[in-house]
């Protein structure tokens, strides 16, 4: 059964940063290309960056140069370190793979706010 446990969410302050894991189990992780979506208030999901098994890797533009992805195959985790938060990146950081399977995970809560 594929399940997708998101942690490392928080409340912050404007420019801070968190650092987000997934935990993937159900899936041949290594070979998987994996992604982080989140969802804001009264938004629908969106995308926010990807990374492939062979390491490429592309981001929303709003989030380049701030959001880092990785992986470590050995512990079928992902993650997305966040540097330089703003308010609007507040939401709910859910991860899945490529192309998405339809088993969401509960996702974690960022909050950027002073």
């Amino acid at each position: 059964q594929v399940q997708f446990v998101e942690s490392g969410g928080g409340l912050v302050q404007p420019g801070g940063s968190l650092r987000l894991s997934c935990a993937a189990s159900g899936i041949r992780f290594s070979i998987s290309t994996m992604a982080w979506y989140r969802q804001a208030p009264g938004k629908q999901r969106e995308f926010v960056a990807f990374l492939t098994s062979g390491g490429n890797t592309n981001s929303k533009d709003s989030v380049k140069g701030r959001f880092t992805i990785s992986r470590d195959n050995a512990k079928n985790t992902v993650y997305l370190q966040m540097n330089s938060l703003k308010p609007e990146d507040t939401a709910v950081y859910y991860c899945n793979k490529v192309p998405i399977v339809d088993n969401w995970g509960q996702g974690t809560q960022v909050t950027v706010s002073s």
